[in-house]
């Protein structure tokens, strides 16, 4: 730490305990932290596209994910280097906003970095660097908008929506049951848009995962998946035009909320005391007859004994129902949530066409499907696999899909994928850094250049010559003017993505090249870094 002097040559302190700190500045810190996010950037470079490879992460308690989503293995992997950190960040910020995309992020980020350290060596100022990375990206935003693409969808036409999703899903380990699962993902979205606002609750689509069966088995319900059974194992396991009373009032007498005694000292007490705690077991469920429900989804627990008066006087109960799941059961069959049995009401009942109980293989495993409801605008997506490490990672497959369907009704551009949108966007950048007579240039160059990272990644990533695909795609771009030509993942011999069927969404693209530059600006405008010190 270096240390400064006063008038007489004394050396005094700045920093509160100045020598158990750590301090790097100028280049020195701008390096260290720009070789920080190319190593994050190198994780996931080699899980990008088709032919990505997955990563097995352990957490502390041993508990095993493989999966190859970006933003899923940055937030496994315990990451201590601040610049990490930023990485980590910009992921999740691409998986909440868009859903899809998490990788190739962090890999053009890491490009952007790389090719600004080649600046950097030559003597071109951070500053300068920054300011050229955002013009270039102005240009290659502007550039995306003239090659994206709208299509038409309507309820019936839902092909121009399985296809995206059909390519985000091909980058997964479900890639073989894309087409099945991309078509389950889009009904699922149709059925809970608003497609005159153009907004999509994605919380009324409820992903539902059990450990058996095989992929193909999983199914889209037009109703509510529960993971419980019927209270009682004589209660009808099928129930026909149901009327459903949904309560977070448990079947038991009332407590006083003070500290209480009661004092029984003769048989005839105990009796009155028995009774009357029968009665209001038979009040309750008396009420809940009178209002004409054919079933009760509780909260909470019931003892026996008023499972047992429920069994008898058939009223079919199912207990411990989660919050989560109750307020999804009232929006599906527009009940309402009771909380005391005195306001229970007719009209304050839910309907569903069917509800059964459905048993899985040979163990005693059950579950509740609540089908054919009032209101079928919350759904169930249930899949089946083999172990949980299928059904957890086909679960983040399934919310890439939802994602990429979500954002195609909010807005219906699509460039074409296989690396082509940044090939196309590179050669624009490469043209307009022309335009510019100062020391940007040069950084507005290096950005064309780091938008040519992810091509080179998906055919390194296909056993391809990653230099001399690139270069072929490049020319064939230039020569035929068409932004279509990509990377031939899947060695078909075709090099026109529309042919191939690769679309990506326009919005997904663009926020990537934005959040991109946005981290990148940030990561070289540092140039002091202070830390403690490791003992």
């Amino acid at each position: 730490m270096a240390l400064a002097f006063d008038d007489f040559g004394r050396p005094f302190i700045i920093l509160k305990e100045q020598q158990r700190k750590n301090r790097l500045r100028g280049l020195d810190a701008q390096k260290a932290n720009i070789s920080a996010g190319k190593a994050v950037a190198r994780i996931l470079r080699s899980s990008l596209g088709p032919k990505g490879m997955d990563k097995m992460l352990q957490s502390p308690d041993g508990e095993v994910t493989i999966t190859n989503d970006g933003a899923t293995i940055l937030e496994q992997m315990d990451v201590d280097n601040q610049i990490a950190k930023l990485m980590v960040e910009l992921s999740r910020s691409q998986d909440y906003e868009i859903g899809d995309g998490t990788t190739g992020v962090v890999v053009l980020a890491g490009a952007l970095l790389e090719q600004a350290e080649a600046l950097l060596d030559r003597g071109i100022h951070p500053i300068r660097i920054a300011e050229g990375y955002e013009m270039a990206s102005r240009i290659a935003v502007e550039h995306l908008e003239t090659i994206a693409y709208k299509f038409e969808f309507g309820a019936t036409n839902i092909e121009p929506l399985v296809q995206p999703c059909m390519t985000t899903l091909s980058s997964k380990i479900v890639n073989r049951y894309k087409r099945s699962l991309a078509e389950i993902a889009v009904k699922a979205v149709l059925s809970v848009a608003d497609l005159e606002r153009r907004d999509v609750n994605l919380d009324l689509i409820k992903v539902e995962g059990k450990v058996g069966g095989k992929l193909e088995d999983t199914e889209l319900v037009y109703g509510i998946v529960v993971d419980k059974d019927m209270s009682h194992p004589q209660m009808p396991k099928k129930i026909e035009d149901a009327k459903i009373a949904i309560l977070t009032c448990p079947f038991e007498p009332p407590k006083p909320k003070t500290k209480h005694k009661v004092d029984i000292d003769t048989v005839e007490k105990f009796e009155t005391l028995r009774k009357q705690e029968q009665k209001y077991f038979d009040d309750m469920v008396q009420k809940c007859k009178d209002v004409g429900a054919t079933l009760v989804i509780c909260q909470w627990g019931f003892d026996d004994e008023a499972n047992h008066l429920l069994m008898h006087r058939n009223l079919p109960a199912v207990r411990w129902v989660g919050g989560v799941e109750l307020e999804l059961i009232a929006i599906a069959t527009g009940g309402r949530i009771v909380p005391r049995f005195q306001e229970l009401t007719p009209e304050k009942l839910g309907k569903a066409g069917l509800v059964r109980e459905k048993s899985f293989g040979t163990t005693k495993d059950r579950m509740l499907y609540i089908e054919h409801c009032a209101n079928s605008r919350a759904v169930t997506i249930f899949i089946r696999g083999g172990n949980k490490m299928i059904i957890e990672e086909t679960k983040r497959s399934i919310h890439d899909a939802l994602c990429v369907a979500r954002n195609l009704i909010r807005n219906n551009s699509i460039v074409y994928g296989g690396g082509s949108a940044e090939i196309s966007c590179s050669l624009a950048v490469d043209v307009a850094a022309d335009k510019y007579p100062g020391v940007e240039q040069y950084a507005i160059r290096a950005f064309a250049d780091a938008l040519d990272a992810i091509p080179l990644a998906l055919a390194e990533n296909s056993g391809l010559q990653p230099i001399e695909t690139l270069s072929a795609v490049k020319s064939q771009q230039v020569k035929e003017n068409n932004p279509r030509c990509g990377i031939d993942c899947n060695d078909i011999g075709i090099t026109d993505m529309r042919e191939q069927g690769v679309f990506e969404t326009l919005i997904g693209k663009r926020q990537q090249i934005l959040l991109a530059t946005q981290v990148v600006k940030m990561i070289l405008k540092i140039d002091d870094v202070i830390s403690p010190s490791d003992y």
